[in-house]
């Protein structure tokens, strides 16, 4: 059937109209749509979660937006480039110790590891993935193995703040639990993801995600997999539910829903249905660490502020202080790069340069160089403290609570290196 020039266009048009239509409701419902709870099937006969609670934003949670919100006494700018009063590779020699300048930087261990830890005990411990063990590195830089137990080809560790267990998950996403002190190993369902320790160890929040989204749940354990019970129906929003344990055990997941593109509101779950309340935060990519004490999260995300450039976020979060004392850092990077010290120091690994658009596509800062700063809340300062000696790209950052020195891991070597601090 021959089909007329004037019809084929006819038909042209209506088929790019209907692309564009299609196109338009993608992105609306990918960044404005409100995500909808919805109910779901139970994972124990005791559960009785039914949903996340309503709730009012907490004080001081939507002002400074757009501004700049920096911390009194702010240091140098970091958006790109090298830092203003750094040395340059060219003009100075590395130094032993971080003051600022050209740091030197050595491997701590010739071997891939893979999510080191920093314990309770101040020893830092991590898996080899070259042999499969689980070693720890004392303050000295002896390596001591943990358990003769070989645990092979480990695709991520999840450990509990004691250091002596850990969460071991397979590339089959099998996931087993293991406890080095009494040398047990439990199997864990491999449908539960996303783990998080209670601040004693004892035990864990994740997701139970089903085969269908009315089987999806927020769910509370012991560590060995044990009393489990469904604690919110997260229904089709699995995505934006993130379990963190607080260190002061009231708040042990986020969750997060969409009001426009540079905004979404967050919301803290505790363990017994709590009406907490809820705060802004300006933008998409949420990652969060929180403070040893459990007091403030250290947030960042990307908006068109920024050029879709992760920025860090603080902001009080307890439970009579969520929303309050919001502030944002001059400080370009993501959450994954930093780590609490102490409750009022913080230490970043920082991109000297990001592409527009690395927020959301974090892979565009693969392979860019990384300094590390120090954020200290008691004086508002953010710092420069070394430029290391070499183009590392920091993947996880561990400092002990001594301070004498920064460990951290590169992303293309997959080694562990230390900073003398």
């Amino acid at each position: 059937m021959n089909i007329s020039p004037r019809f084929k266009k006819i038909i042209i048009i209506i088929i790019f109209l209907a692309l564009i239509a299609l196109f338009g409701y993608l992105l609306w419902k990918l960044f404005f749509k409100s995500n909808v709870i919805v109910p779901g099937g139970q994972i124990s006969p005791t559960s009785t979660a039914t949903g996340f609670p309503s709730a009012d934003l907490g004080g001081g949670n939507i002002t400074d937006i757009t501004g700049t919100g920096n911390l009194p006494g702010t240091e140098t700018p970091v958006s790109g480039g090298t830092p203003v009063g750094s040395p340059s590779s060219e003009a100075s020699a590395p130094s032993a110790t971080a003051t600022g300048g050209i740091t030197s930087v050595s491997p701590v261990i010739s071997a891939q590891v893979l999510d080191p830890t920093v314990s309770s005990d101040g020893s830092v411990r991590y898996y080899n993935k070259d042999d499969g063990l689980f070693y720890q590195l004392d303050d000295n830089g002896n390596v001591v193995k943990m358990s003769d137990k070989v645990f092979h080809e480990a695709e991520s560790v999840t450990w509990a703040p004691s250091g002596d267990k850990a969460i071991i998950t397979y590339p089959d996403q099998s996931k087993i639990m293991y406890n080095f002190n009494t040398e047990k190993q439990v199997t864990l369902p491999s449908y539960w993801e996303d783990f998080s320790f209670s601040g004693d160890s004892e035990q864990i929040v994740a997701k139970s995600i089903g085969l269908d989204v009315e089987n999806n749940w927020l769910i509370v354990a012991g560590s060995d997999g044990t009393k489990a019970t469904a604690l919110e129906d997260i229904g089709a929003n699995a995505g934006t539910v993130y379990p963190s344990w607080s260190p002061n055990n009231q708040i042990v997941a986020l969750y997060t829903k969409g009001v426009d593109f540079n905004r979404q509101e967050i919301y803290f779950v505790g363990l017994n249905g709590e009406n907490f309340k809820s705060t802004m935060i300006e933008g998409r990519g949420l990652q969060s660490k929180w403070s040893t004490d459990g007091n403030t999260l250290l947030y960042s995300v990307y908006n068109t502020t920024d050029e879709m450039k992760p920025r860090l976020w603080i902001v009080n979060a307890t439970a009579d202080t969520i929303g309050e004392n919001r502030r944002s850092f001059n400080l370009q990077t993501w959450a994954d790069k930093c780590t609490y010290a102490s409750d009022t120091e913080i230490y970043c690994a920082v991109p000297e340069e990001l592409e527009a658009g690395a927020g959301m596509f974090p892979e565009l800062a693969d392979k860019t160089k990384d300094n590390l700063y120090k954020i200290d809340l008691k004086t508002g300062t953010q710092k420069l403290i070394a430029i290391p000696d070499g183009a590392y790209n920091v993947s996880q950052i561990i400092v002990p609570e001594s301070q004498n020195t920064l460990y951290f891991t590169d992303k293309s070597t997959q080694l562990i290196y230390k900073v003398d601090l």
